[in-house]
């Protein structure tokens, strides 16, 4: 395998062992990164669902702010004014995402949220929790904190706003065990904490600004219209479009939501059937999960 040109290592996000970045080194072989792409399946990754797409990577992941990215390559370099083509597409492929109400995980219920979050008569603030201890948030955040502190942190900015706290998923439903995650329990206090696994889109409605990290949940937001305010340094923070609390002086260029929609979702990743393998478009890859998540949700009302 080493005497063979074409020999490329494959490694999941930065978790190889030593010894195989000494081996890629000794020997020049490309070591290739493999993450999640930004649609990915209906349950949560760490439940061992197939991804609709991935992200390969020969410089650094998406998510890693402390060196450029392929995607953050892009988005600095890219002539997005001169291919109209791929515009119209990021144009309607947001349109078609938003009127999907799919996200990336989809694991989400639907809910009443009108009456989780009750009557409305202050502004209304939504905290997205992370997975602490996440890579996206070791390399995408130059001052770690907890999810209390990231909650204690936004209230302390937000005095007279209704301040609503979004749980991880994998926390909720208990694959990330506490004490290694913040328990929400001692927030409660100061906010409203959501207990279940909520609909990003449902969790969306009637609010006034997105608090995130690193999450990819803020550009969901962005894409929506709705401002957002990054703790950390995530893909689509840098750009303009985004409230920073961190800088990163490589990305020069100012881009728009739909510029970083052609890239992230569009140019950057791959797509294909995890059932047959064949490679999708983006718009193939939305239809397909679409029909994924209409017969998970039809198979979970006969269940």
């Amino acid at each position: 395998m080493v005497s063979d040109k074409r020999a490329k290592i494959c490694v999941w996000s930065y978790k190889e062992p030593r010894i195989v970045a000494f081996i890629c080194r000794l020997f020049s072989i490309p070591q290739i990164r493999v993450e999640d792409g930004f649609l990915r399946s209906v349950q949560l990754g760490a439940m061992r669902v197939p991804p609709l797409s991935l992200c390969l990577a020969e410089q650094a992941l998406y998510f890693d702010a402390t060196a450029e990215s392929e995607l953050e390559h892009i988005l600095e370099t890219y002539d997005f004014a001169a291919d109209t083509t791929l515009m119209e597409r990021a144009r309607r492929g947001i349109a078609a995402l938003v009127s999907s109400r799919l996200s990336k995980y989809n694991s989400g219920e639907a809910v009443d949220i009108e009456g989780i979050y009750g009557p409305k008569n202050k502004p209304r603030i939504l905290v997205v929790g992370q997975v602490e201890g996440d890579m996206s948030m070791i390399k995408g955040m130059s001052r770690q904190m907890t999810n209390n502190e990231f909650v204690r942190a936004v209230v302390d900015e937000n005095p007279d706003a209704q301040v609503i706290y979004k749980p991880h998923p994998e926390v909720l439903k208990g694959i990330r065990k506490k004490p290694k995650q913040s328990n929400p329990d001692n927030v409660r206090d100061i906010c409203m904490v959501l207990d279940h696994d909520v609909a990003l889109a449902d969790a969306f409605e009637s609010i006034d600004r997105v608090y995130t990290m690193t999450s990819l949940s803020g550009f969901e937001a962005l894409i929506r219209g709705l401002p957002v305010s990054c703790f950390g340094m995530p893909f689509y923070a840098g750009w303009g479009v985004t409230d920073d609390r961190e800088t990163c002086s490589r990305r020069t260029q100012r881009r728009s939501v739909e510029e970083i929609f052609a890239a992230a979702y569009i140019l950057y990743p791959r797509y294909r059937d995890p059932e047959t393998g064949s490679e999708l478009t983006f718009e193939e890859g939305l239809a397909l999960l679409r029909k994924m998540k209409e017969a998970h949700d039809q198979g979970s009302k006969v269940g």
